[in-house]
């Protein structure tokens, strides 16, 4: 009886061991299968000693590095890390952060220091234009100064120029600091500032001598064309029979705007259009109507991107005479894409060129009449060059007045 009653006992341990491993490899199980899995994909073309190098890193710093890792900065890391490989300064991945960040800067929402900017041919952000009455102006910055550092952190390794910008706009009444190299002293500059909400005005416009208007358009906002027709058709009901639009440190701004603008000024034809990988095309086209007014246009090293699709295609045309120094050479389209969680893609997808089929990136486009200012001048805002020592000036308004000329 008692060999009976243990091999009784047995088989019930027996029975309860099998059925708690059943249960748990069916809860496990479940588990599994409710849990949702991920994969990355990559296409047969990735070398397989990349992948495995990816998943070795990823190994080697959540096992053995000395701190904790979340795997998730890792991979987030990884998607950065994508955007900047393709080593264009007009790509970038933006965090939930940086996205809401760019959307608020780009519906017109700027609190800041009241300076446009452009990242130079070594990648560093430059002032283009110090607006009046702004922090910045106040402050003493200049066009031409390099930003480097934003309250403590060096940004020179930071190739977008909007996730830079990102860290010196803020709340109204906080401060903010800013270190800038000076190329004038070839030294470096300290900057105190407190951000404050900046009422930009894009255009302004007066009478030179009397019969000469100036439109100066610092850049293109979704307002700009209507502005243009305004100040333009005040200056002609003032007795105006020439224009100079002076593009001077203009970075750019609406495609669609300098298009409209273009369209008024150029006779009917070709304005601009876009290239893809694919060659696929997108045109841009004028009607019959056009600028029946001679005028000159003011450019230089700072004049990008929509102030050069303007520039090019009125020199094309032949419709007014450039005067200045060459643009500076901004030939590529971007587009931004909302992610996952708020995040979002800024990356380039085609280029655009001139009604003749140039690509301006890289080369600019150049003056009728190549002028510079005084050095004493290269980097002061255009309202600060004092009357009369602004050559460029100077010599678009000979130019004007010989159009003038021509057409009584």
């Amino acid at each position: 009886m008692n060999k009976k009653k243990y091999w009784i006992i047995g088989l019930i341990c027996c029975l309860i061991a099998v059925t708690s491993f059943a249960a748990g490899y069916v809860s496990h199980s479940l588990f599994s299968f409710f849990r949702p899995k991920y994969h990355l994909e990559f296409s047969t073309n990735v070398k397989r000693e990349n992948i495995i190098n990816f998943n070795n890193v990823k190994s080697y710093l959540l096992r053995s590095y000395y701190q904790e890792i979340d795997e998730d900065i890792l991979l987030e890391g990884a998607i950065r890390g994508m955007a900047e490989a393709v080593e264009d300064p007009y790509t970038a991945y933006y965090t939930p952060e940086q996205m809401q960040s760019f959307m608020e800067q780009s519906s017109g929402n700027y609190v800041g220091i009241g300076v446009t900017v452009f990242m130079d041919d070594d990648d560093l952000l430059t002032v283009s234009e110090t607006f009046p009455d702004s922090p910045a102006k106040e402050a003493g910055m200049r066009n031409g100064d390099k930003i480097i550092n934003v309250d403590g952190e060096d940004v020179t390794s930071i190739k977008d120029s909007d996730l830079i910008v990102q860290k010196i706009r803020g709340k109204p009444g906080t401060t903010v600091k800013i270190t800038v190299y000076r190329p004038g002293i070839n030294d470096y500059v300290n900057f105190e500032m407190v951000r404050r909400v900046i009422n930009l005005v894009y255009i302004n416009s007066r009478m030179l001598e009397n019969d000469i208007g100036y439109v100066q358009l610092k850049l293109f906002d979704e307002d700009i064309t209507k502005d243009f027709v305004d100040h333009v058709n005040k200056l002609i009901m003032d007795g105006a029979q020439g224009l100079i639009i002076d593009l001077r440190n203009n970075p750019g701004g609406s495609y669609s705007q300098v298009v409209k603008m273009a369209d008024m000024i150029v006779p009917k034809g070709l304005i601009v259009y876009t290239e893809d990988r694919n060659g696929k095309k997108t045109e841009e086209y004028s009607d019959a109507n056009e600028f029946n007014i001679p005028f000159t246009v003011l450019i230089n090293e700072y004049s990008a991107s929509a102030s050069e699709i303007l520039s090019a295609a009125i020199k094309e045309y032949n419709k007014g005479t450039l005067v200045g120094k060459t643009t500076f050479g901004k030939g590529l389209v971007q587009s931004v894409v909302p992610l996952e969680a708020g995040a979002g893609l800024k990356y380039t997808i085609s280029r655009y060129f001139t009604p003749s089929g140039i690509c301006i990136d890289g080369i600019g486009v150049t003056p009728d009449i190549e002028i510079d200012n005084d050095e004493m001048y290269k980097y002061y805002s255009v309202e600060d060059i004092p009357d009369g020592e602004d050559k460029q000036l100077l010599r678009a308004i000979e130019e004007t007045r010989r159009l003038i000329s021509l057409r009584k």
